[in-house]
């Protein structure tokens, strides 16, 4: 039986359109093509039950295609169209060149921890959502400083004055977590990194969590624009006294390794760790 695909396109990338229509050409006789859409129907394919996703896209369409997947998580295979390329390992002519294995070899595939947050105020949700990368509390416009209380498994560790701060799976360590500051962590660990956007003290560091911790904020004193951020792709407003609520989803994002490059050769080639 021919494995079942469903491709995904960023209709943002000029090119993706017609890449689409050659890489379903190409996989004539070697893949059912189940169907052919836009990233924002991920959550409909899902329903497919396919094999493999292709992603045609970037990093961010990935991102947007994981979390619209929710608990019906199906490895994806991302094919870079964007600018990095982070977790879209493979050209277009890299995967027409291990088509068949990126589409068969259980190997290929990487299991990363997502998490699930959720705002609440005065006991009543008002907001739920799955990251992929991170959940972000940002202070927003006035852009005063913001005071928020930290608890881990129900016990409050500290006050954070400052700008705000970074909840991040391992995978998402390498994106805002990294840009202030945080923990660079392997992406297939199970740990949340907990990491302060320019506190206003010197006592308090980036943390690292176990994965199937709590981890609390409560907005103390807040700014009118302030807002939780989803993987840098969806903005939820927060007030005084809301309270962002993350923990590990029970699902894992499955990321299709490509098998010309070392696992590190993200870090070390794209983002140039040690150069």
């Amino acid at each position: 039986m021919l494995p079942r695909v469903v491709i995904l396109r960023n209709p943002a990338k000029p090119d993706a359109e017609a890449k689409m229509a050659s890489l379903v050409e190409a996989m004539a006789g070697r893949a059912d093509v189940i169907a052919c859409r836009l990233v924002g129907d991920a959550a409909r394919c899902a329903e497919l039950a396919p094999d493999r996703f292709i992603v045609l896209g970037g990093d961010g369409s990935i991102l947007a295609a994981a979390r619209g997947l929710g608990s019906l998580q199906r490895p994806i295979i991302g094919v870079n169209f964007g600018k990095l390329g982070y977790l879209a390992e493979f050209s277009f002519e890299e995967l027409l060149a291990h088509l068949e294995q990126a589409l068969a070899d259980p190997a290929m595939i990487t299991r990363r921890m997502m998490i699930e947050g959720s705002v609440s105020r005065e006991g009543r949700e008002l907001r739920r959502g799955l990251a992929v990368n991170d959940f972000v509390l940002n202070a927003g416009p006035p852009y005063r400083m913001i005071e928020l209380a930290l608890l881990v498994d129900g016990i409050q560790l500290s006050t954070i004055s400052g700008d705000g701060l970074v909840l991040a799976t391992p995978n998402g360590s390498t994106a805002h977590n990294l840009a202030v500051g945080g923990p660079i962590l392997q992406s297939t660990v199970r740990a949340i990194a907990v990491s302060p956007i320019a506190a206003h003290s010197l006592t308090h560091r980036p943390l690292v969590v176990d994965g199937d911790s709590t981890v609390e904020v409560a907005a103390l004193r807040v700014n009118e624009g302030s807002s939780v951020v989803v993987d840098g792709q969806v903005t939820w407003p927060i007030g005084p006294g809301d309270r962002l609520t993350v923990g590990r989803f029970p699902n894992d994002f499955l990321l299709v390794h490509n098998p010309t490059r070392p696992f590190w050769y993200p870090l070390t080639t794209k983002l140039k760790w040690g150069m």
